[in-house]
């Protein structure tokens, strides 16, 4: 295994215990994410996954169905994620990324890992669950962003950085850094 299908593992486990929490009765909650229901955000992160694994040249990307289970669904597409990521053949395969021609799995540590994180603790808020992120994968998540950090900020990606408080703990320097307010916490 690679240090990103460690960190995917880390991430989408915690994604997928937030995913199996949801009752029937949050699927239209709101989320911090603006405009977003619960079914929103969880539909966005399938969409994501499969619009990347598609860069390995498989089937065109298609949209979860909203109207059926999101969480088999997620657990489909997180599964698929694992099985590319394990692939020594598909993990390393060069594709059209982030930054441009690069093997499949940085771009799955460059967008993948830090926005399911990121989903994570918007779901957890939303659901009202546990939303403490795992310090491994927020550490690995800064690892990989710090260094494209203008890359990551363009339309389509994390917002502007925020200026955490002094003696911020990890977590809120994390989500800051992703440009996630976390005051009203």
């Amino acid at each position: 295994m690679s240090d990103v299908s460690d960190l995917y593992e880390l991430v989408a486990s915690g994604f997928s215990a937030r995913v199996d929490e949801i009752s029937d009765g949050q699927w239209s909650a709101p989320t911090p994410h603006e405009d977003w229901t619960v079914r929103d955000l969880v539909a966005h992160t399938i969409t994501t996954q499969r619009k990347v694994l598609a860069t390995l040249g498989g089937p065109k990307a298609v949209g979860p169905d909203e109207d059926g289970d999101l969480a088999a669904q997620w657990h489909d597409a997180s599964e698929a994620m694992r099985g590319a990521l394990n692939d020594p053949e598909r993990g390393s395969k060069t594709i059209r990324g982030l930054l441009g021609e690069q093997p499949f799995e940085a771009l799955v540590g460059q967008l993948i890992c830090p926005d399911t994180l990121v989903h994570t603790w918007e779901l957890s808020r939303a659901i009202g669950q546990e939303a403490t992120l795992d310090p491994a994968a927020m550490a690995g998540a800064t690892a990989i962003l710090t260094p494209i950090d203008d890359a990551v900020r363009r339309p389509g990606g994390f917002a502007d950085k925020i200026a955490s408080p002094a003696g911020a703990d990890e977590q809120t320097r994390f989500l800051n850094f992703v440009g996630q307010p976390v005051a009203s916490a």
